[in-house]
């Protein structure tokens, strides 16, 4: 960034408005998705994944914050009000929640433009000079500072955050975007079947990662045209970027990684595939996803829980865990862990095997149990020998979802005991 003024940043960060949007469903991840929105899902051993956009809200300095809620939507609320409602706003600093209240129309929020749009009274007392809208449902480090620097420097209305994605990947996924040499949007498909390539590589293509930043005054003139528009989704992927292109100035940001060393990780934990293995990812001996950085903590909240705990020492009977992370309040009692990521209170009875699998919270394996390549809902009580992931037409007879990459999905529904655990 050319502007060496030291304040330059912290003005830019105290004149924006975040607003992320945490209404999402999250479909693809199937019954996993039930009970909570996808934003309120669980990651990495004790976070959720609405905590990743907050904290690099927080850690940019960002400290004015509404989190738009829609779809099941009580234990996000929940998680936001306990882990962050701390902030004092006599001291110019947020994090607000934004329920759909039909605050324009007799309607629910219609899409992500209709979701900002219901809530222009709230942003306008805030009085932003820029607003910033992000995705709510990604697992990612970033610095938003260069994002708004590069917003204002270019003289931008709209700057689109994105990164270079295989093309098979973006397909029918990503919004897809043509730019110029000097990073100009010339051209935006919503989830096209077939993204146009970069011209420098046929195989990578430019996609947006939902997050993007306007000047307020813009942004509220083109949700009021967007509005009265029969035939607009509502949305700014399919309707805001492509009507805007061609008459404004509207750039592309390449999300970098602002740490040394370190390439740029964004994960869309759409699937059931693809959240077991970002989680599984966590594992390796020096991830891409950091979450032992002090200098760029994922805060959340956090209960108080006594200190994991291991217990027997025999030789047919031994507590362990391998290469696994293991939260607060686990018991692994003559049992063994490997590879395998465990949420807090989970309880492993002796003689089981728990291997490559994401477990979560509150979640008890009796004893005899052989478990891998799993993923297993919060509370639920997996029977005296039972297995799973070890024969994939026995797991679909015993009502277990499995994936198109062999991950076996098991709720408490599944297992006839009481729904409702979010």
């Amino acid at each position: 960034m050319s502007n060496k003024n030291p304040r330059y940043i912290s003005n830019l960060t105290r004149e924006t408005y975040a607003l992320i949007l945490a209404g999402g469903r999250g479909s693809r991840l199937h019954e996993l998705t039930d009970w909570r929105a996808k934003p309120a899902l669980y990651f990495g051993g004790k976070f959720r994944i609405i905590d990743f956009p907050l904290s690099n809200c927080i850690n940019s300095g960002i400290r004015r914050v509404g989190v738009v809620t829609q779809y099941k939507s009580h234990s996000l609320i929940r998680h936001v009000m306990r882990g962050w409602g701390h902030f004092k706003k006599e001291l110019g600093e947020s994090v607000e929640i934004l329920p759909a209240s039909q605050r324009f129309s007799d309607n629910w929020y219609q899409g992500t433009a209709d979701a900002v749009f219901q809530n222009i009274d709230i942003i306008r007392h805030e009085l932003p000079k820029y607003v910033m809208v992000l995705s709510g449902d990604h697992v990612y480090r970033m610095d938003y500072a260069g994002l708004l620097a590069a917003h204002a420097e270019s003289g931008a209305d709209m700057t689109v955050s994105c990164l270079e994605v295989p093309v098979a990947e973006a397909a029918g996924a990503f919004g897809v975007m043509e730019v110029d040499q000097s990073m100009r949007i010339l051209g935006f498909e919503e989830k096209p079947a077939l993204p146009k390539h970069l011209p420098e590589d046929p195989e990578m293509c430019l996609a947006s990662m939902g997050n993007y930043v306007f000047n307020t005054e813009f942004l509220f003139d083109q949700l009021k045209k967007d509005a009265q528009n029969a035939d607009s989704d509502r949305d700014f992927g399919k309707d805001i970027i492509p009507s805007i292109i061609a008459h404004h100035k509207v750039f592309a940001y390449p999300f970098k990684s602002a740490f040394a060393n370190e390439k740029a990780y964004w994960r869309d934990v759409g699937t059931l595939d693809s959240f077991w293995l970002a989680n599984m990812e966590l594992l390796s001996p020096t991830p891409a996803l950091n979450l032992y950085d002090a200098k760029w903590p994922i805060w959340t909240f956090q209960e108080q829980l006594p200190p994991a705990k291991f217990v027997f020492d025999d030789d047919d009977r031994r507590g362990m865990a391998l290469d696994s992370i293991v939260s607060g309040g686990c018991i692994i009692s003559g049992a063994t862990v490997r590879r395998s990521v465990l949420f807090n209170e989970v309880r492993v009875c002796s003689y089981s095997l728990v291997e490559d699998s994401v477990i979560l919270p509150d979640v008890v394996v009796l004893r005899h149990c052989r478990i891998r390549n799993a993923i297993l809902d919060r509370g639920c009580i997996i029977p005296e020998g039972m297995e799973i992931g070890y024969n994939h037409e026995h797991d679909r007879a015993k009502g277990f979802r499995v994936s198109e990459k062999g991950v076996v999905l098991v709720t408490r529904d599944m297992l006839g005991l009481p729904v409702g655990y979010e």
